[in-house]
């Protein structure tokens, strides 16, 4: 066993230094982004090259209910083999003994990656820029509520208590005190993520009543990808250890703001290095237009992924610090694309749609594929927009539904993301949307009960 721990990332064998592994994680992401896989004792993983796992877990909905998503040949629960990818070896910090957890990579029987698998699916958009010559580079930022526990799905989401034994207060953005009030699950996440061996960009408190935005630092969409997944899980668990919850939903608490992953993208030159947004002059490219046009082309077809449940839609609303149409400006939080103050070299262009309730992986491949389609459409986007965006007109789809039409027409698309992922993901996601609206909910018995 020595032998391949000798060969872990440097964070993992730190974590294990005089230590006896006890146990291995071996993990992979379904469509929602909820961890899949086994536990194994270490001294079997040392022993395994893969496991099985059947692809129905790539079907099964958000409610843990199966999506009817055969192949054409009828099949459906065919074993994949997981193969880990090493690489991603990190510890589990939280649990009782010394764990790890390995990222895993699914293949079908002939070797052939599963197309709707997540990872895979972000995977091929990366090699389709690698084909080009080019090396896209993001920089996810995550947001995320620190609430009360909640056990009862009938009772409304409700903040955290602090440190100070008030509730968290909210339309306190920036404030290095509303961040104190949440210091001690602030550590242990510095802690675990220490331990994980991440890297983070900054904690700052958000406009929302307990919320936090972690940032993280730009690289490789897939190791960045990988880093959200691993984040969630981890800032959820170092929430329970002070008796609070840590939420992704996109829109929790009526009133408040909503969470965001928003994307940052550049896009570099495989052979230079050097970012082609950016000219010898430090000028702003034709690259650069052309991104930015395939974001505002082809991003409504991308949102049913961006914002994948009902939820998701109540977020983008008039100053909520969401947006509410794709126009996009220099600096300005208002649009839905956002150009950041930088240097020439570091030029970067912002998406700021997705949601942080997205699969990590799916929401940062679909931003880099609009963006790829763009790069090769090669057309211009909308002139700069001036001024506050929210006072016109909103141009993002404002239901599941609507989102899902548009997805299911985007041929285009669906060839950078691959088609059979496309046809699973529609199909799961309708069936989430199908049995959403078999519920009736508050509103509709406090108003229309008596009334109509």
């Amino acid at each position: 066993m020595s032998s391949w721990i000798d060969d872990l990332p440097e964070a993992a064998r730190t974590y294990l230094e005089g230590r006896r592994l006890d146990e291995v994680e071996c993990v992979i992401s379904d469509l929602p982004g909820i961890a899949r896989g086994k536990a194994v004792p270490a001294s079997k993983f040392a022993k395994q090259d893969f496991f099985h796992l059947p692809d129905s877990i790539f079907y099964q909905t958000i409610t843990g209910d199966w999506a009817e998503a055969a192949d054409d040949d009828g099949w459906i629960e065919k074993d994949m083999t997981l193969h880990p990818d090493m690489s991603t070896a990190t510890a589990a910090p939280w649990t009782g003994d010394w764990t790890l957890q390995v990222i895993h990579d699914a293949l079908d029987r002939d070797g052939a990656p599963i197309p709707y698998s997540p990872r895979n699916v972000l995977k091929r958009v990366v090699q389709l820029y690698h084909d080009k010559g080019w090396q896209p580079v993001v920089a996810p930022e995550m947001e995320f509520f620190l609430v009360a526990r909640n056990i009862d799905p009938g009772k409304k989401i409700e903040p955290m208590m602090g440190r100070s034994g008030r509730p968290a207060a909210a339309r306190q953005a920036y404030s290095m005190t509303a961040v104190d009030e949440f210091g001690p699950v602030i550590d242990d996440i510095y802690d675990f993520a220490e331990a994980q061996g991440f890297e983070i960009d900054g904690i700052t408190q958000e406009g929302g009543a307990g919320q936090l935005e972690i940032n993280l630092l730009h690289g490789d969409p897939v190791k960045l990808a990988d880093e959200v997944f691993y984040f969630k899980r981890l800032i959820r668990e170092a929430a329970l250890r002070h008796d609070c919850f840590a939420t992704f939903m996109a829109k929790p608490i009526e009133n408040e703001p909503g969470s965001a992953m928003h994307i940052h993208h550049s896009v570099l030159d495989l052979k230079t290095g050097k970012n082609i947004f950016s000219a010898e002059d430090d000028s702003e490219t034709d690259a650069f237009f052309h991104f930015i046009a395939g974001l505002q082309n082809h991003l409504p077809s991308g949102i049913a992924v961006m914002a994948p449940y009902v939820n998701s839609y109540r977020r983008y609303v008039k100053d909520h610090a969401a947006p509410i149409n794709l126009e996009w400006a220099r600096d300005n939080r208002t649009t839905g694309i956002r150009i950041p103050l930088s240097s020439p070299a570091a030029r970067r262009v912002e998406n700021r749609l997705a949601g942080m309730d997205c699969n990590p992986y799916l929401g940062i491949a679909v931003s880099l594929a609009c963006g790829y389609l763009g790069l090769l459409e090669q057309q211009k986007p909308d002139a700069q927009f001036k001024g506050n965006a929210y006072e016109g007109e909103g141009d993002i789809p404002n239901v599941m539904g609507s989102a899902l039409d548009l997805f299911d027409e985007a041929t285009k698309l669906h060839e950078v993301l691959g088609p059979d992922f496309a046809r699973v993901y529609s199909i799961v996601k309708r069936a989430e949307y199908e049995e959403f609206l078999q519920v009736i909910s508050p509103w509709e018995r406090e108003h229309l009960l008596m009334n109509v």
